[in-house]
């Protein structure tokens, strides 16, 4: 029997009940929706277990609990709940990443106790656009990735995380693990990259797509190109190819501090929408 409040492991049969969720933020959940669309509930599929807050006897909000530690429409009741379930469960996630205002309370219930964090990224705009820039010109040779190309994308995509993240995607399992998600998204279509003499010069991938949304990540531009457009006229290639071919509404989240970044989104068009916030160990 359900207590008034109370959390719980979802699984597979909570689906409909955890899509419902999900769907009521598309754009925010992206990342999340598209993984439980693929994979469900299961938590081996899943890569990790989806915890659900109920409220009166109905799921009123979710909690990734894998590779990151992601709260979805949580207020701060459902908040303290999740961290409560971390706390007992302990540190397994390198990350924590959300909405800002329910990751920043979930990282002051877990500071105590999984402090200090490597580095703690408290306003990530989330830009949003729906239409392509009337007055830019798409780079015509921004391309989909092939299969055979992974050895040309690989350093570019290892630069790229490294000097994100501020670690190699190297370590520990010798990149394995990235190297594969590397390949599921070329394989899916979803890399783009302008290539020179057989040298990535810009690139960027649609990391998580669903039917009503998609979010683009790991925009590059390699350091000796920067300062030509290639951010902006590549940005545009990629947005076309997002909105014919995956979802009618396109996201991503961005540093407050990458100034030049932002400046080239909102030259092709995005519009600050909100704010993720992101805990990295």
């Amino acid at each position: 029997m359900l207590t008034q409040t109370t959390t719980r492991v979802l699984e597979p049969g909570d689906l409909d009940a955890a899509l419902e969720i999900l769907e009521r933020e598309p754009v925010h959940n992206a990342f999340v929706t598209s993984r439980v669309q693929a994979a469900g509930l299961d938590p081996w599929r899943l890569g990790g277990e989806m915890w659900g807050w109920y409220e009166g006897g109905k799921l009123r909000s979710l909690c990734y609990a894998g590779a990151n530690l992601v709260p979805i429409c949580a207020g701060p009741e459902a908040v303290r709940a999740f961290a409560d379930r971390a706390r007992r469960a302990g540190r397994r996630c390198s990350s924590i990443v959300g909405p800002a205002e329910s990751t920043a309370l979930l990282w002051k219930l877990l500071e105590p106790g999984w402090g200090p964090a490597r580095e703690v990224r408290g306003h990530q705009p989330l830009m949003v656009t729906d239409r392509m820039p009337g007055d830019i010109t798409p780079d015509p040779y921004v391309r989909r990735i092939r299969k055979d190309e992974m050895d040309v994308i690989m350093p570019a995509c290892v630069a790229m995380f490294t000097e994100e993240v501020g670690v190699s995607p190297l370590a520990g399992d010798g990149g394995l693990l990235y190297q594969a998600r590397v390949a599921e998204l070329v394989g899916a279509g979803r890399a783009f990259a302008r290539i020179e003499d057989g040298k990535v010069v810009f690139k960027a991938e649609i990391g998580a797509a669903t039917p009503t949304a998609c979010q683009i990540q790991g925009v590059w531009v390699d350091p000796a190109y920067r300062g030509r457009g290639l951010s902006i006229t590549g940005m545009a290639a990629v947005l076309r190819y997002a909105l014919a071919d995956v979802a009618p509404v396109v996201s991503l989240y961005v540093n407050d501090y990458n100034a030049p970044a932002r400046a080239a989104y909102r030259r092709v068009g995005f519009q600050e929408v909100g704010a993720f916030m992101s805990v990295l160990f």
